[in-house]
């Protein structure tokens, strides 16, 4: 028999045991929210529990509710940046912290191919991933092409029309976001527009979207845009146009008409977008400078061409009408070498450096002798300057604009990368929000983080809500700074105080945490 004294006792070791655990993994405390839906910013704390966001709380949460605490005081809370276009589908594995876009405030890397090789079979090398941040990847027309026609300029029969459709498919059944095209670059400007619907076609099939460095942003810039928007028409398939810019002193101005087609072609029912870098340099390689017909069949034919004394002429005239048109106009010094494997001194120095040193004037005509020889010693990348501050501030104005930073994954000190890869989205905070006022802070980052989200299809990320997932930034809106310059590139931005990917810290206070919390991001890109 239990006597009265001791209930109270057997009482207590009857009773369910109470979890010591707190309610969340993580607390963000004491910031203020800017929640990626284009809303005025609130004061809110944060709670994250298993890689998500349980509680977005306006009149707080206790600290020992959390196993840690980030302090966010005076600090912006933010959905992590989504970078629309990086060169990442094959160094993400050599750079698996991606440090240079983490310190970004990048949580997302989007792996748009243009005139890049795709990563193949896709499945395996997804499976093969530990990185830092969350991956996006897409079929490649020009990878698709090489593999199929190597570098002929020709149409592809219809059998191997039907191999190239294949290889979009299976990508795409592999996770694959969309269809991804470099037209201005070799091969890919060999094709017609019908190849890119067909392959386009198939993308859809899969809610896939269609992104594209387009096929001239220079002279031919208006015709280009109106293809991009043929081919969201034909496909049925949601496009986008990467890198949006006016290329050229001839075509400053001009992206006042193709912003004007982006909003005709949305007013007839078309889901056209597109996104663009804050800086008014390009980067790309030296074959650019060619006509696209002197390249077919690779370097040796190349070389062969330029044996002949009328081809010659004919490969000159066309490098001189592009570099005054599009790239240089009447300045050497527009083009500054990245990469020269032929001539690493020239590393950060321009091509009117390099004619100085060989006693000739800074002319196209010295320039076009110049850029032979260095294509038939391999080539280089560079950059151009050729864009006008005016066209970037309207397009970055316009309400179907996102960001991306066309970037590289870089090693600290290694070569001389566009100061993008460094300092796209604080440039952006900094620049164009804090000290020039064309954006707001929630327009920025509306750009940045929930439109991005949903173009994509991930619906469970790009808000400061409660269920997504907890890819956040944290950083001081009066700090944050691009520090990356032409010729001094290799600064990390600052003012990113916080990163978390998947509710894991991968920048904490400023410092990074070598957690590898990223996952791919898989189609459909609209279901």
């Amino acid at each position: 028999m239990v006597s009265a004294s001791s209930l109270p006792v057997l009482a207590l070791l009857l009773a369910p045991a109470v979890s010591q655990e707190a309610p969340f993994d993580i607390l963000i405390r004491g910031g203020t929210v800017v929640d990626g839906s284009g809303s005025p910013r609130f004061r809110a704390d944060v709670g994250i529990r298993d890689g998500r966001i349980a509680e977005v709380a306006r009149d707080g949460i206790a600290p020992e509710e959390a196993r840690e605490v980030l302090n966010a005081e005076g600090l912006i809370v933010s959905p992590g940046f989504i970078d629309n276009h990086a060169h990442v589908q094959l160094s993400i594995r050599e750079y698996p912290l991606a440090e240079n876009f983490l310190r970004q405030g990048i949580t997302t890397l989007l792996a748009s191919l243009h005139s890049g090789d795709q990563p193949w079979p896709l499945d395996r090398y997804i499976a093969s991933l530990e990185v830092a941040p969350n991956v996006g990847f897409f079929a490649g027309h020009t990878w698709v092409r090489k593999q199929v026609l190597g570098l002929e300029d020709r149409e592809p029969t219809a059998a191997e029309l039907e191999e190239m459709k294949r290889l979009v498919e299976e990508t795409m059944r592999h996770g694959a976001l969309g269809l991804s095209t470099g037209l201005l670059y070799v091969p890919a400007n060999y094709a017609r527009t019908e190849e890119v619907v067909e392959l386009a076609k198939i993308a859809a099939r899969y809610g896939g979207i269609y992104v594209s460095h387009m096929r001239d942003e220079g002279r031919g810039l208006v015709e280009s845009t109106d293809e991009l928007i043929r081919i969201a028409r034909e496909a049925a398939i949601p496009a986008q146009i990467q890198h949006h810019k006016a290329m050229g002193v001839a075509q400053w101005g001009q992206s006042a008409r193709t912003l004007a087609m982006i909003d005709e072609a949305r007013a007839s029912g078309l889901d056209v977008k597109h996104d663009l870098y804050p800086y008014t340099a390009a980067s790309t390689g030296s074959s650019v400078l060619f006509p696209p017909w002197a390249l077919a069949g690779g370097a040796g034919e190349l070389a062969a061409r330029l044996e002949d004394p009328g081809i010659r002429r004919r490969i000159e005239a066309g490098i001189a009408d592009r570099m005054r048109q599009e790239w240089t106009g009447d300045d050497l010094s527009r083009i500054q070498f990245r990469v020269i494997r032929s001539m690493p001194d020239l590393g950060g120095r321009t091509l009117a450096d390099l004619a100085a040193d060989r006693g000739l004037p800074n002319s196209v005509e010295a320039g076009v002798q110049l850029v032979i020889e260095l294509q038939l010693a391999g080539g280089f990348s560079a950059i151009y300057h050729v864009m006008a501050e005016a066209d970037l501030e309207r397009i970055m104005r316009h309400p179907q604009a996102m960001f991306e930073t066309d970037g590289d994954s870089v090693g600290l000190g290694r070569g001389y990368p566009h100061p993008r890869s460094y300092g796209t989205f604080p440039r952006i905070l900094s620049r164009y929000v804090r000290e020039k006022g064309v954006l707001t802070l929630e327009e920025a980052i509306h750009k940045m983080t929930s439109m991005p989200a949903m173009q994509f299809g991930q619906d469970d990320r790009g808000l400061v809500q409660a269920g997504k997932f907890a890819d956040l930034t944290v950083f001081d809106e009066d700090t944050v700074q691009d520090r990356a310059t032409y010729t001094d590139p290799h600064h990390y931005s600052v003012g990113i105080v916080h990163v978390l990917v998947n509710g894991i810290p991968v920048i904490r206070n400023g410092s990074l945490t070598g957690a590898k919390p990223g996952t791919v991001l898989r189609g459909p890109a609209r279901r």
